[in-house]
């Protein structure tokens, strides 16, 4: 089935193909997620304000790969994004495979990655219009702390799932 693209942005297009609407990314350009876990045993998760939401959003650090240099490797990609959001550089980028964010609605896919032997650099935060809150969470806390920032208005980015995903099962099971 052969799809019109309704609308193009600089990073997004809106395509339809029969009845079907979906968003799809302009370009080859995917993105990198990454779990980085520091030498105590921290996880570091970041919070932002997303326009879409009207609030703010905790998540996974992330970020385009190939949005600032053609050709760049989601590895390469995973440590800039993850030194310019957290201020942490990672010394080892694991790819752990491709996911796709919401096949039902956009084409948008990602890499998962896992960043160990965190080195701080800075204060991290993000560009000047990201605002990012970063913290660092022990690993057994970070169900209560996303509970805790769920209570509190915040949205919850869908991929932290992954992060919640065996403590969930395991309460689905014994409940």
């Amino acid at each position: 089935m052969t799809a019109d693209t309704v609308w193009k942005g600089k990073y997004l297009s809106v395509r339809k193909a029969g009845t079907w609407e979906y968003a799809e990314r302009v370009g080859s350009i995917a993105a990198a997620v990454i779990v980085a876990i520091d030498d105590e045993g921290q996880l570091l998760l970041v919070e932002q304000h997303r326009v879409p939401l009207g609030r703010a959003c905790l998540e996974l650090p992330a970020g385009l790969v190939g949005d600032e240099s053609e050709g760049e490797s989601v590895a390469d990609a995973a440590r800039r994004e993850l030194e310019e959001e957290t201020g942490y550089r990672a010394a080892i980028v694991e790819e752990r495979g491709e996911f796709f964010s919401s096949p039902g609605m956009t084409s948008e896919r990602f890499t998962l990655v896992v960043a160990t032997g965190l080195t701080r650099t800075g204060d991290g935060g993000g560009d000047a219009q990201e605002n990012i809150t970063v913290y660092r969470v022990p690993l057994a806390q970070v169900p209560g702390f996303v509970a805790e920032r769920r209570r509190a208005g915040v949205a919850i980015d869908a991929k932290m799932l992954m992060i919640l995903g065996a403590g969930l099962l395991a309460e689905i099971a014994g409940g």
